[in-house]
């Protein structure tokens, strides 16, 4: 039986759904989220210098992760930066909705993959003229996964195939996310063979 981070049998842990993840392992995966969704933030900045809210979405997502923002806290402003896609080209706006999934991480574990997989979108926009600039992105991301991180992420259900959550049948289950996450979940998996 694989053991709670904090000391409770995985078993006993109660969630709202297999997408929340518990709240220990909600601040292990939002690290990882962080330094996914950190990774592009420049490529919103270079069009939107004076908006800071994506970068504040990920030192949200930080700060939860070292404990010092509790879960309540984290969701009243998950949405905080949601308007930062807006107005900027694509690269930019999927950089901004990489930083708003890590900062949603403290509401839903799930999310985490949708950091991961809009800044892996973000790159292959940014990167048109080399078609290896998504899969780069996502081999960083793969091989930047700790045990635990990927451990918790194991936890998860696969894109589609819950509906309590972002995974469900919506844009993170569909689409060119929907593969890029199904992608990152394959990945996982196999870290573990």
């Amino acid at each position: 039986m694989r053991e709670g981070h904090i000391g409770v049998p995985a078993t006993i842990r109660r969630v709202s759904s297999p997408q929340a993840l518990s709240e220990a392992d909600r601040r292990i995966v939002a690290v990882w989220a962080a330094d996914c969704a950190a990774r592009v933030l420049t490529l919103f900045e270079a069009e939107a210098p004076d908006d800071e809210r994506p970068r504040r979405a990920i030192a949200r997502a930080r700060a939860f992760a070292r404990g010092e923002l509790r879960t309540a806290e984290a969701i009243r402003v998950r949405f905080a930066g949601g308007g930062a896609a807006r107005g900027v080209g694509p690269a930019a706006a999927a950089a901004a909705r990489a930083a708003g999934q890590a900062a949603a991480v403290a509401h839903m574990g799930a999310h985490a993959l949708g950091a991961a997989a809009y800044a892996a979108r973000a790159t292959g926009l940014a990167a048109s003229g080399r078609p290896d600039a998504l899969a780069a992105e996502i081999r960083w991301q793969l091989d930047h996964l700790s045990p635990d991180v990927g451990d918790a992420l194991r936890l998860l259900p696969g894109a589609g195939e819950n509906r309590a959550g972002p995974l469900g049948p919506g844009l993170l289950a569909s689409g060119s996310l929907g593969a890029i996450v199904r992608e990152l979940q394959a990945g996982i998996a196999d870290a573990l063979s």
